[in-house]
């Protein structure tokens, strides 16, 4: 029960939607003032490629902490529930046993379940967010609404994401 919930669904959508809120509005942000302000146009100008210098960074970070966020998220919930399961005296207590209980409960669509549901919707909520600061036009104020639609686009897209890979997976 633990792995199904925890490592299939929630660990993977629940560490996407904080990084989402959190740096996604931070990305959107960022680039909408650097496009606004000029600087985007700056490095183009300098002969240097935007879209490489402000948007891969980004977009790969947010990928890359998404996973590792997620394990981290998964494992803590393992041993927080091995623990609060032993304190209570429900089950063994034996530690190697819970480990092997839970490996065994692990398939190997759970493992690209985990890799799919953390990676792609960070891949899609980046590139979104950042795109979506770059789409900014005219003044400043122009930021807030880029960046709530960009939030939008990529919690919905995390969602749609989360769906069609769980249907892949285990139909």
């Amino acid at each position: 029960m633990l792995v199904a919930v925890v490592a299939r669904e929630l660990g993977p959508v629940l560490i996407n939607l904080i990084v989402i809120v959190r740096s996604g509005s931070a990305m959107t942000a960022e680039l909408g003032h650097l496009k606004i302000s000029g600087d985007a146009h700056k490095l183009e100008e300098r002969g240097e490629d935007p879209f490489a210098q402000l948007v891969v960074p980004r977009v790969l970070g947010m990928m890359v902490s998404t996973f590792f966020l997620t394990i981290g998220f998964i494992l803590a919930a393992f041993a927080s529930g091995y623990l609060f399961a032993s304190w209570m005296g429900i089950g063994n207590s034996d530690v190697l046993l819970f480990a092997d209980t839970v490996s065994r409960a692990v398939q190997s669509k759970d493992v690209f379940n985990i890799l799919a549901k953390s990676i792609l919707p960070a891949l899609f909520a980046g590139a979104s967010c950042c795109l979506g600061g770059l789409a900014a036009k005219d003044t400043f104020a122009e930021i807030a609404p880029a960046t709530q639609r960009a939030l939008t686009r990529s919690i919905t897209g995390l969602f749609v994401i989360s769906v069609v890979v769980s249907l892949l997976t285990y139909m």
